[in-house]
C-alpha cells in the first residue's frame, strides 16, 4: 500500500503538486494524447511531468520526484489522493469526513490515514470526477448523490449546503473477486449446515429476503446466494446504484435514475420493478426495497416470479415485516393492513438476517421461515440461530451456530426439487471459540 507519512501531506508538498498539475495542464495537450493508447499516454505524461519537475527551485530526492511524479498522475488519470487506498484490497471501506480527515475500515475497524486534500474544492474535482463517469451531478441544488466505481464500489457524496464542514464522501469497497459461498463458511459467517439448506432454497425458487444493518454484508451474502441460480434461468436485476456482481450470463441489469436538472425524468426503483414483470424474467432481484417499490416485489412473487430475492434495512426477520407492512403502506394507501400482512405471509418463505459485530465479524443470525398468517399476525419460526455469548480478552466475540430442531414446513418443496437432509442437519450445534 502506497502511504506516506502525515509530513509529505504538508501544505509545501501539496502546493507543489497542484502547481504542476497546473503547468501541466497548459503545457501539454491532454485532448491530443487522449488519442493514443493508454500505456504511451501515461508514458508521455509522466514524461512531461518529470520534465516539469526538473524546472522547480524546491530541490526533490529521486524519492520525492518520483512520488510527486506518481501523485500528479493520480490527478490527472485517476481520483488523486484516493489511488493509494484504491490499490489496498484489504480495505472495505473509504470515509472522507472533511479534507483533512480520511479514515479506513480494514478487518471491521476504522483507521485514520495521513492522506488529505488540498481543500474542499480539490475533493469537489474529485467527487465530480466519479459522478460524471455515470451519467450524475452533484451540485448545491443536488448537493447527495449516489454513484458507483468501475469496479462496482458504491460511492455517496454530500457537498455544502448540507455537508456541514464541506464535502463527505463514502466508498464502500468491493473485492475484486465477489466472495463465495464456501468463502462464507471460511469466514464462519455461517455453518456447512446452513449453506446446505440455503443451496436448496434457492435451487428450490423460495423467495428470500436478506434482513441486516448497515455494513453486516447483505449485498456480499446476496451475491453469494445468487451463484446458485441455475445458468438456463433469465435473471433481471434491479438496483439504486449497480453493484451486483451476479456470476450467471444471462442476467439483465438495470440502474434507477435521478431526476436532471428540471427535476425531472427521474426512474425509480418501483417504476423498474414493474417493467422487469415484462421482460419474461426467470427472477428478479432487487438489491434492496426501501420504498414503495416494496408492494411491487411482493406482487411479483405473488404472481409466478418464485425464486426472487432482495434486501433490506432492519434490526431482525420480525422488524422486516413491520417495515415490508410501512413501506407496502406507502405505496398504497387505501390497502388494509390484514391485506398487507397477507401479501407478506404469501410472498416469503424464508428471511436470511446478517449482522456485524463488535469485533467486525459478520454472522447470520437467523434463518427464519414464514409460515403464514394466524388471525391478523404473519407468523414465523427460527430454523438456525447464532446465540453470542461473550467477548474474548482480544475483543474476539464468541458464540455457537444452534440449529432449532424445526423441521421447515417447505421441506416438502426441497425435497420435491430434488433435496434430502437427515434429521441431524435441524439439530446441530457448532462452536465458535
Amino acid at each position: 500500500m502506497r502511504l506516506f507519512s502525515r509530513q509529505e501531506y504538508s501544505t509545501d508538498y501539496q502546493e507543489l503538486k497542484f502547481a504542476l498539475h497546473k503547468k501541466l495542464i497548459h503545457r501539454v495537450n491532454l485532448e491530443a494524447l487522449s488519442a493514443l493508447p493508454e500505456q504511451q499516454m501515461r508514458l508521455e505524461i509522466r514524461q512531461a511531468v518529470e520534465r516539469l519537475v526538473d524546472e522547480e527551485e524546491t530541490p526533490l530526492s529521486l524519492a520525492d520526484r518520483d512520488r510527486v511524479s506518481t501523485e500528479v498522475l493520480d490527478e490527472v488519470f485517476g481520483l488523486g489522493p484516493l489511488e493509494p487506498l484504491l490499490e489496498d484490497h484489504s480495505i472495505s471501506d473509504i470515509l472522507v469526513t472533511t479534507p483533512k480527515l480520511v479514515y479506513v475500515e480494514r478487518a471491521g475497524r476504522l483507521y485514520r490515514t495521513p492522506v488529505e486534500f488540498k481543500d474542499d474544492a480539490h475533493l469537489i474535482r474529485i467527487i465530480e470526477k466519479i459522478v460524471s463517469r455515470v451519467g450524475r451531478r452533484i451540485d448545491e441544488s443536488s448537493p447527495m448523490v449516489d454513484a458507483r466505481l468501475p469496479d462496482g464500489s458504491r460511492v455517496n457524496a454530500v457537498i455544502p449546503p448540507v455537508a456541514v464542514d464541506g464535502p463527505v464522501l463514502s466508498i464502500r469497497r468491493f473485492g475484486r473477486t465477489p466472495l463465495s459461498a464456501n468463502d462464507l463458511v471460511r469466514n464462519l459467517t455461517l455453518t456447512e449446515d446452513m449453506l446446505k439448506v440455503l443451496h436448496a432454497c434457492v435451487t428450490a425458487r423460495l423467495n428470500i429476503i436478506v434482513p441486516g444493518g448497515t455494513g453486516a454484508g447483505k449485498t456480499t451474502l446476496l451475491n453469494a446466494l445468487s451463484t446458485f441460480i441455475p445458468d438456463e434461468e433469465r435473471i433481471v436485476t434491479i438496483e439504486d446504484a449497480a453493484e451486483l456482481q451476479l456470476q450467471q450470463i444471462h442476467v439483465a441489469r438495470m440502474e434507477a435514475r435521478p431526476p436532471n436538472l428540471e427535476g425531472a425524468g427521474a426512474i425509480k426503483i418501483r417504476n423498474l420493478v414493474i417493467n422487469a414483470l415484462r421482460m419474461r424474467p426467470d427472477r428478479i432481484i432487487v438489491g434492496e426495497v426501501r420504498g414503495e417499490e416494496a408492494l411491487d416485489m411482493m406482487q411479483a412473487m405473488n404472481t409466478g416470479h418464485d425464486g426472487s430475492l432482495t434486501t433490506i434495512h432492519c434490526n431482525s426477520p420480525r422488524d422486516s415485516i413491520s417495515r415490508l407492512e410501512v413501506m407496502m403502506g406507502m405505496a398504497n394507501s387505501s390497502m388494509s393492513v390484514q391485506s398487507i400482512r397477507q401479501q407478506i405471509s404469501s410472498a416469503i418463505d424464508l428471511f436470511v438476517h446478517v449482522s456485524r459485530f463488535s469485533d467486525g465479524t459478520r454472522h447470520i443470525t437467523h434463518i427464519t421461515e414464514c409460515v403464514g398468517m394466524e388471525r391478523d399476525v404473519v407468523t414465523s419460526q427460527d430454523i438456525f440461530l447464532f446465540e453470542r455469548s461473550g467477548v474474548t480478552s482480544d475483543g474476539r466475540v464468541v458464540g455457537r451456530f444452534r440449529a432449532t430442531g424445526i423441521r421447515p414446513k417447505c421441506y416438502e418443496k426441497l425435497r420435491t426439487a430434488g433435496f434430502q437432509f437427515p434429521s441431524e442437519i435441524f439439530q446441530s450445534i457448532v462452536e465458535l471459540h
